[in-house]
């Protein structure tokens, strides 16, 4: 599926401002420059503004352009606005990582995991454990669970990859949304298996379940992260309705 215009100025823009080639306070190129670069409508790079601007990276100034407001996060930082694989991620923190499969089979869904992950009693998934290290440390461990109608030809290999790489490049899935919850967990004894814990007991919980474009739920995640680097960055606006109330 041929990713659509404004998603590619979208992601240019952002890549040359996270590498700094527009410093804080700047104005980005003009409307007309960068529809003359990239050979599209007034309304494409708008678009593309528009999701900068939702994503804390710019912020329009009527009458004079638009000025980027980014700054720098921490290196462990991960961002809430966006659905980023852990590849994308540590490329995007100038971190070397490292996944490691530790669990693949297949099971079905039952009524205690319906409650929990969204998915109808009965339905066949693939139950992942992966582990993500971060400059040669584990510091994540992941409960994935994809349904497997939506990725019969899941495996242990693309597994320890990246899985929504080979979602939308090799499977064509579009991957739309997602809805999240942050809980701190006390640690198992699976957790201090896997994790190098040290002095900490508890865990930064992160569940998500992830949406494709059919409005299928197609993958339910509970990723537990070391809390020593555990942050996340948003990027709230306030709305009339909050003014009001």
């Amino acid at each position: 599926m041929p990713r659509q215009k404004y998603t590619e100025i979208y992601r240019a823009l952002k890549d040359r401002i996270e590498a700094g080639a527009y410093p804080v306070g700047q104005l980005l190129p003009s409307e007309n420059t960068l529809i003359a670069e990239f050979d599209c409508s007034r309304n494409t790079v708008r678009r593309a503004v528009a999701g900068l601007v939702r994503d804390g990276y710019v912020q329009t100034r009527q009458g004079w352009g638009v000025c980027n407001i980014f700054q720098p996060i921490e290196p462990s930082a991960y961002t809430m606005g966006t659905i980023e694989s852990f590849a994308e991620t540590s490329r995007r923190t100038g971190q070397h990582s490292a996944t490691r499969v530790v669990g693949f089979s297949l099971c079905t869904a039952g009524e205690e995991l319906a409650r929990r992950s969204g998915f109808a009693v009965g339905t066949e998934l693939f139950y992942i454990q992966r582990i993500h290290d971060l400059d040669g440390v584990p510091r994540i461990f992941n409960h994935n669970y994809f349904r497997r109608d939506c990725m019969p030809g899941l495996t242990a290999r693309i597994a320890a990859g990246s899985i929504y790489r080979y979602l939308e490049e090799e499977q064509g899935m579009s991957i739309v949304t997602s809805k999240r919850t942050i809980t701190v967990e006390r640690a198992t004894e699976e957790d201090r298996k896997w994790l190098e814990l040290g002095e900490y007991n508890c865990l930064a919980v992160l569940s998500s379940q992830t949406y494709n474009s059919d409005g299928i739920l197609f993958e339910y995640t509970q990723s537990r992260h070391y809390p020593g680097i555990f942050r996340f960055q948003d990027n709230a606006v306030r709305t009339p309705e909050g003014r009001r109330a």
